[in-house]
């Protein structure tokens, strides 16, 4: 994907080159195509995933690819404290891009455990690692782009503990853009809308459900991976040097139908 995205890329290559940028939830789906993306402007780009096995699959599928930067794949956990020493020793890191994040199906978020799990990694995680990159960001002049939700404009009867996570990742990013802007550290959110991925398969494969989330985008499709990372990459660099406590919808016109 890297070399067929390269010409798309290289906008950002004045910002972003050589700079160094931590995805969390890289492994995969919309945190892979972010990750892919920076490294294709010639970022120097770890990501991450929750287990070696994640870590291993997002490595095989990327050999082969020539980044104009670097991208290296490592095994951090989001919801361990111990990722907050593992972040403050990036000491040159530019963006972090909060992906990670989990949802549960069959009605287990309406369960406490089940809810407390979602907040711990979509929330708290999100926490986690922003209050640990804190101070390379404000070295660096850096920033960090979180990744909400429609959800966090709208409730969900099915999600509801990840709606509520995505909610709070959305006032989460307004809180820190205020708390940190004296240091110059900007934080920013993007919110994708139904983004074909993994985590939205059940949804995919329910022809019903489908047929009814095309039926209110407007532009008619599922967005891909790929149509989040340069959203997300231009709130990384100084063209959006003014924007901080932002969400973008990124939804094909979902939340405005």
């Amino acid at each position: 994907m890297i070399s067929g995205q390269r010409d798309l890329n290289t906008w950002a290559a004045p910002f972003l080159a050589g700079r160094r940028v931590l995805v969390t939830g890289g492994t995969s789906g919309i945190g892979l195509a972010i990750a892919q993306a920076f490294a294709g402007a010639g970022a120097n780009v770890i990501a991450t995933g929750s287990t070696q096995a994640s870590v291993g699959r997002a490595g095989e599928a990327m050999q082969g690819a020539a980044p104009a930067g670097s991208l290296e794949f490592r095994v951090m956990n989001v919801r361990e404290d111990a990722i907050q020493a593992e972040i403050a020793a990036i000491d040159d890191l530019y963006t972090l891009v909060t992906c990670a994040g989990i949802t549960r199906r069959n009605n287990a978020e309406f369960d406490p455990a089940g809810f407390a799990e979602v907040l711990d990694t979509n929330l708290t995680g999100a926490m986690r690692c922003a209050t640990a990159a804190r101070p390379a960001l404000a070295r660096t002049g850096g920033s960090v782009v979180m990744i909400a939700s429609m959800l966090s404009f709208f409730g969900s009867g099915f999600v509801p503990a990840y709606s509520a996570s995505k909610g709070g990742v959305a006032q989460l990013a307004k809180s820190l853009a205020i708390a940190w802007a004296a240091e110059g550290v900007r934080v920013n959110a993007v919110a994708p809308g139904y983004i074909r991925t993994p985590l939205t398969s059940a949804l995919q494969e329910d022809a019903g459900r489908s047929d009814g989330i095309l039926a209110r985008t407007p532009m008619g499709r599922w967005g891909e991976p790929a149509d989040l990372a340069h959203p997300v990459m231009f709130l990384a660099t100084p063209l959006a040097g003014f924007m901080t406590g932002t969400v973008v919808p990124v939804d094909g016109g979902y939340a405005v139908a």
